[in-house]
């Protein structure tokens, strides 16, 4: 499912014009990245945790021609899905 084909679903199901659906969806998105780029934890009971990791340095290999690589230490988004949602995909 692509974004606009959530927005559909979003205002179908919450009874929203397409536009309201959209506007409130991109706003999720701003909050959720605000949030993270804080350093914060988002925890949405049921449905799963939005939170930021730490990624090590580590060293690699250029895959063409086998040469080390240094992979500098990142902070990466993670989501976690909490166990309803789990048990809704079984």
């Amino acid at each position: 499912m692509n974004k606009p084909e959530l927005i559909n679903q979003i205002a179908g199901k919450a009874n929203l014009t397409k536009k309201d659906s959209e506007k409130a969806l991109n706003a999720f998105i701003e909050t959720v990245t605000e949030a993270l780029k804080a350093g914060d934890n988002i925890q949405l009971v049921g449905f799963g945790s939005f939170q930021v990791k730490k990624r090590a340095a580590r060293e690699s290999r250029h895959p063409k021609t086998g040469e080390p690589l240094k992979i500098a230490a990142a902070n990466v988004p993670s989501f976690k899905a909490g166990q309803r949602l789990k048990e809704a995909v079984k």
